[in-house]
């Protein structure tokens, strides 16, 4: 199981959120932590100046952005539209 740290900007962004979507990306993130490879978050590397980074879908819309801190821990960076890679 893979342990999941949180940024404050994270958290700020998430509370921002409609309940409902709240609902699911905790649902996501609970299952991005059991099983980060499911491949219903098509979860991949970020290029460019997100170099370094990862993201996995919530929804069709939202992503999650986040990074390896090792191989047993993740620290979730951002959740939103594609807007958050730019």
């Amino acid at each position: 199981m893979l342990r999941i740290g949180y940024r404050p900007a994270f958290l700020r962004m998430l509370k921002k959120l409609p309940p409902t979507l709240q609902q699911e990306a905790k649902d996501r993130i609970a299952l991005f932590s059991q099983d980060p490879q499911h491949a219903s978050l098509r979860g991949h590397k970020l290029k460019g100046t997100l170099r370094g980074r990862w993201s996995f879908s919530v929804n069709y819309r939202f992503r999650i952005v986040f990074r390896y801190e090792n191989k047993h821990t993740a620290v979730l960076l951002a959740i939103g539209t594609h807007a958050i890679y730019e």
